[in-house]
């Protein structure tokens, strides 16, 4: 996929000033929407590219096991996600749960020129988040999948992404989510853009492997 480029007379400008319209014209044009089927083969490749890309930050690469899984696991989520849309009793269910979490998780995507470069979700609390707050966060929904591809990272995308789930959590009614995350550099993210989490468990994973679980409410994102 080619990606957005200035129109005009870019020899005139300076590097960082084409970056600048770049940045600008991507986050312009893309369309933050819910995934279609036609949307699975692009979102799955994307998962494969940032899944492996983020193994490869926090020095995994090597973990190949768990970053198939991942990868596997993510793609069953959206998988999941298109069958729930796509099965009307399945998707009234959902809207009877009792703080508005759907059953089955809800995806966002990052779309620009047929190409998903961005996906979200939101769905019932992990395995993770449950335990180690002791079940004080079992009701409540969890952020997840925020997944940019590598090539469009840092151009606002994740942060359009999570307003836009903020937005359909605060039409469902619901007042707060948990996330978490057991890898380094998101946990530099996370604290940036969330705060100190909730919750921090010291060598979780073993020595330095610290996980971290964070318990926001929606009206002050």
């Amino acid at each position: 996929m080619n990606s957005i480029r200035p129109q005009g007379h870019q020899s005139e400008m300076k590097p960082d000033e084409l970056h600048l319209v770049d940045h600008r014209q991507i986050v312009e044009s893309m369309v933050i929407r819910r995934p279609v089927r036609a949307d699975e083969a692009s979102a799955q490749q994307l998962f494969r590219l940032s899944i492996t890309d983020a193994f490869r930050q926090e020095g995994l690469s090597d973990h190949e096991e768990e970053m198939a899984y991942e990868i596997s696991h993510k793609a069953k989520l959206l998988q999941a996600a298109f069958e729930a849309s796509e099965n009307e009793q399945t998707a009234a269910q959902a809207e009877l749960d009792t703080r508005g979490v759907p059953v089955q998780p809800i995806f966002l995507i990052a779309a620009l020129e047929g190409q998903v470069l961005g996906t979200i979700s939101f769905g019932p609390s992990g395995k993770q988040a449950r335990e180690l707050s002791q079940g004080r966060l079992n009701e409540v929904g969890e952020l997840g999948s925020l997944y940019i591809r590598p090539d469009y990272q840092n151009l606002g995308i994740g942060s359009r992404l999570i307003a836009a789930m903020m937005s359909e959590l605060e039409a469902r009614g619901i007042q707060s989510f948990c996330l978490d995350s057991g890898y380094g550099r998101a946990q530099q993210r996370w604290r940036r853009k969330f705060g100190e989490p909730y919750l921090w468990v010291e060598d979780h994973w073993g020595p330095g492997g610290h996980h971290a679980v964070w318990h926001c409410r929606v009206d002050e994102m």
